[in-house]
């Protein structure tokens, strides 16, 4: 139960922690109605919510149907990849690293190489990101970054399951925060575009397997 004062962005960040554990997956309807009972607020947020959600391709409008969690495609993750990609080379391109950044991005990186499951690593590697991209001044980009990441761990979660793969980002991880210590941004914007490349050849080859 969640108080009737928390509006829109409360009731859509309850969705996506639901989503995050897994408890809503992909191609499953939203009862708004149901919803509503359980949160102990009205429709309205929760339709507004879904709305932003669907802004962000996580969420599906399906005439005659409602809200459903969106389904994975083969042209999304490619999409998805290369845009994030894209946005976070620009990113650092336009950031200054002093030595308490770098140290934020060393203490992650351990996070990330001790996580001990799929989800803890997921998301110990997605908040290494948001730290390599936090210092870049453009509060757009970092909005579009923030909702693209939440459709890139749907993707993560049913996929990246794989030891080796995450050994090789965890390589890659350290050859960016030496690039960046060593203040060769050029370097380090390649090694994070061949970071995020990794990953999507891999998902790339899982989604075929599957669709």
């Amino acid at each position: 139960m969640i108080k009737k004062t928390i509006f829109r962005d409360q009731v859509r960040e309850y969705l996506l922690r639901e989503m995050r554990l897994g408890n809503l997956q992909e191609g499953q309807t939203i009862n708004l109605a149901a919803l509503a009972r359980e949160l102990g607020v009205s429709v309205t947020p929760i339709r507004e919510a879904l709305t932003q959600l669907q802004q962000s391709r996580i969420i599906t409008a399906i005439p005659n149907r409602g809200f459903i969690i969106s389904e994975l495609s083969l042209k999304e993750a490619q999409d998805l990849y290369d845009l994030v990609a894209d946005l976070e080379v620009l990113a650092i391109e336009n950031s200054e690293f002093d030595e308490a950044a770098i140290v934020n991005l060393k203490n992650q990186q351990l996070v990330f190489k001790n996580a001990e499951d799929t989800i803890t690593r997921i998301g110990a590697k997605l908040e290494f990101h948001r730290l390599l991209t936090q210092n870049y001044k453009n509060a757009l980009a970092q909005h579009i970054l923030d909702d693209l990441k939440i459709r890139i761990f749907f993707y993560e979660r049913e996929f990246m399951a794989d030891d080796l793969l995450y050994s090789k980002s965890d390589n890659q991880h350290d050859a960016i925060i030496s690039a960046i210590e060593e203040d060769n941004v050029p370097t380090a914007a390649l090694v994070l575009k061949m970071n995020w490349m990794l990953i999507l050849d891999y998902i790339q080859k899982q989604l075929l397997e599957v669709l």
